[in-house]
């Protein structure tokens, strides 16, 4: 018998044609940390959680998705949809419709400046 894990995404990768630019993108927009490190020989910069063991996004150069034609990653963003919404457009990237609620928070549909699919997300307080 097979034990589901924990959390089933253990990080993400997200390939973007500048690492310098995207970096700076995702810390402002989210205001995550990040840590530029080095990786079988590739050069990459890792966005992580402020929590031991949350799910961190690895970003890459290489090719984006044509379009956001990629999944869509949902990340956890300092403040409100609306102030990350307004981080992302400043930084070059495209915010797509308003804030959706559901159940553990909200978020809204955003694009970086490569294109990939973005869900911005702000925990439901409590």
């Amino acid at each position: 018998m097979s034990h589901a894990p924990a959390h089933p995404v253990i990080w993400a990768e997200l390939p973007v044609k500048n690492l310098a630019a995207a970096r700076a993108f995702y810390v402002k927009v989210t205001g995550m940390e990040a840590e530029d490190m080095e990786m079988g020989g590739q050069d990459i910069v890792v966005l992580k959680g402020a929590e031991r063991g949350s799910v961190s996004v690895n970003l890459y150069e290489g090719r984006p998705a044509a379009d956001g034609a990629g999944p869509t990653l949902h990340l956890v963003v300092e403040g409100t949809v609306e102030e990350a919404a307004t981080r992302c457009w400043e930084a070059g990237g495209t915010v797509l419709g308003e804030p959706m609620p559901i159940p553990e928070g909200r978020f809204v549909y955003a694009k970086d400046p490569d294109g990939n699919s973005l869900g911005l997300f702000e925990a439901k307080a409590g």
